[in-house]
């Protein structure tokens, strides 16, 4: 059960992956969305805390391995006053971008264009433009789409704007429907329509069955189009296979297209400069901020305060906070980077090494925040270190966020987050000890806190900068529902990976079993019934963000770009247990082949 805050889930549930198999995504009613109030044991520490000493020095771990990764080397030999001319180069060419998109009279184009601003890895420099566009469209809709019976452009059309927010229905795709109510057969001749109508598909709600169709519909012609068609188009569709568009970080989609379009015959140099441009400027941006994150983690000297029994992932962690990829968010991930360095250490403490009595009496600790030495006292040494480093972060924080309208407010807010987050650790760590299975619905309660997805969309409102702080905080709580979600997208599919792991230790307490024990069923059927819990919690999210909200967009963007970090760091795999298989890959595309 290896939960990593933001990234606890195993994410990503395509239909077609090996842990999911292809099926219809029929309704699930096991559970409710909306989280119930949930009951925590009281805490009180052990009274005999010389114990821990004992347990200290005879316990057995599974020490692991230090980091693949040599800080140093991924930016010793960088010339970072190189951002300066990019910075330049990127301000000249901005204008002439701009006026090419706003030159247009014809909004069709402009919303294809702002697609290419999206998968460029570019809207961000054109927000305000593209809002604007995008709201005038919308009421003219049916004019835009009224004699449109191209795919491509229907797809893409859809896409933009329900990427912002706007709620377009998904009966533009009835036009491509025969007689039959099945989707044409003409149209499996048409890879980039038929790949653009697949990625569309994975925006739908639960009420959107055209898109469930369209995803069946696509799903069977797009593996074997990729072997006919262009060598670029091929490339294109079998990285949406592994991970769609609306499921992918930003700025790893922006890599591959880069590429892509860099090969299309219609392909805009002048643009196509502007976004390699605007990449290597990311990318440095991105290293010079680890650069500072790898001096911050060498100085907390975790090697000779802690035993190894922690992952040492903090390449990985930093990768995950590329997922908001704007410059601006420059503080979000260097801070939030030492969130999830708080989270693995503290989940791998309490689901691998710390003994029950140590867990309770830290979660105590935490509780009673007294940040006075003497408060510690009946700690282990360890986690005396680990205590003070936590208390240590926070303070970092406080002193960083003191001066800023809101800023206190939101630290104290998110404090009393971790404590909720650290109280669901205790839970777990109770029944785990007693072999305890509760029901499943009881156990998505307190596990889905513990995989700490909204603790860590606490974090992100709290280091976010120009919004009303204590509005954010407030939306975050109405929005129980797509948190609640969140967290299960997060926790389920984090146990399926981690099943085989769990049992062949003795860790009995998971979503797995506590489904299979509810519900009577085999392994084989629980897996298949949590697939599709999490399948139409996707649907169920997609539509919830396309409600009307009263906070910016910015705050919702989080949000979405938060699940998107969840789909990589569990795409078909526990990325952040092995770092060594996919997320090596986007580590070497981001911060190595510059």
């Amino acid at each position: 059960m290896e939960a990593i805050g933001v990234f606890g889930s195993k994410l990503s549930v395509w239909p077609h992956t090996n842990l999911f198999p292809a099926c219809k995504l029929y309704r699930f009613p096991v559970t409710s969305y909306p989280r119930k109030h949930v009951h925590f044991v009281p805490l009180k520490a052990t009274a005999n805390t010389m114990a821990c000493e004992d347990e200290e020095n005879n316990r057995n771990f599974r020490k692991l391995v230090p980091s693949k990764w040599d800080h140093q080397s991924l930016f010793a030999n960088l010339d970072f006053s190189e951002m300066d001319a990019l910075g330049r180069e990127i301000e000249a060419l901005k204008p002439q971008v701009r006026n090419m998109f706003m030159s247009s009279k014809d909004i069709k184009k402009k919303i294809l264009f702002i697609y290419l601003l999206v998968t460029l890895g570019l809207a961000y420099h054109f927000e305000d433009e593209i809002v604007e566009t995008l709201k005038d469209g919308f009421q003219k809709i049916e004019e835009i789409m009224s004699d449109e019976d191209d795919l491509y452009a229907v797809s893409i059309i859809f896409y933009v704007f329900r990427t912002y927010g706007h709620n377009i229905s998904s009966d533009v795709f009835e036009r491509f429907k025969g007689d039959s109510g099945e989707f044409k057969e003409c149209l499996t001749r048409d890879a980039k329509g038929i790949l653009s109508l697949y990625e569309a598909a994975h925006m739908g709600t639960t009420t959107d069955y055209i898109l469930d169709e369209a995803l069946t519909f696509t799903l069977s012609y797009l593996e074997s189009l990729s072997c006919t068609c262009k060598p670029n188009m091929s490339r294109l569709i079998r990285n949406s296979l592994g991970l769609p568009q609306p499921k992918n970080m930003e700025i790893l989609v922006t890599k591959e297209f880069i590429r892509f379009y860099g090969n299309e015959e219609d392909c805009n140099k002048m643009l196509l400069k502007f976004s390699k441009l605007n990449f290597k400027f990311l990318q440095l941006l991105y290293l010079q901020e680890f650069k500072i994150l790898s001096k911050w983690y060498k100085e907390q000297d975790f090697e000779s305060k802690l035993p190894p029994y922690y992952r040492d992932i903090l390449v990985e962690l930093n990768l995950a906070t590329l997922a908001y990829m704007e410059p601006k968010h420059s503080r979000v991930r260097i801070f939030l980077t030492k969130f999830y360095t708080i989270q693995v250490i503290l989940d791998d403490t309490c689901d691998r090494y710390a003994s029950l009595r140590e867990v309770e009496i830290l979660a105590d600790t935490i509780e009673r925040w007294d940040l006075d030495d003497h408060a510690m006292d009946g700690l282990p040494d360890y986690l005396k270190s680990l205590v003070k480093f936590i208390f240590g972060t926070f303070q970092e924080f406080e002193r960083e966020l003191g001066s800023e309208l809101g800023g206190l407010y939101s630290v104290k807010a998110t404090i009393e987050y971790f404590k909720r987050y650290m109280r669901s650790n205790l839970q777990l760590a109770k029944w785990a000890s007693a072999d305890h299975l509760p029901s499943f619905e009881e156990y998505l309660d307190v596990a889905g806190l513990e995989i700490a997805v909204e603790f860590t969309l606490a974090c992100i409102l709290m280091l976010m900068e120009n919004i009303r702080k204590e509005e954010a905080y407030e939306w975050l709580k109405s929005r129980d529902k797509l948190v609640r979600a969140m967290s299960t997208k997060a926790r389920v599919p984090n146990d399926m990976f981690g099943y085989e792991d769990d049992m062949s230790r003795g860790y009995q307490t998971g979503s797995v079993n506590c489904y299979k024990k509810q519900y009577g069923v085999t392994e084989e059927e629980a897996f298949r019934k949590l697939g599709q819990l999490i399948a139409e919690g996707d649907k169920m999210m997609n539509g919830e963000i396309l409600k009307p909200i009263n906070v910016p967009r910015q705050v919702l963007k989080v949000v979405i770009d938060t699940l998107r970090a969840l789909n990589v760091g569990y795409d078909k795999e526990d990325g952040f247990t092995r770092p060594d298989r996919h997320l090596k890959n986007h580590i070497m595309s981001i911060y190595v082949n510059l």
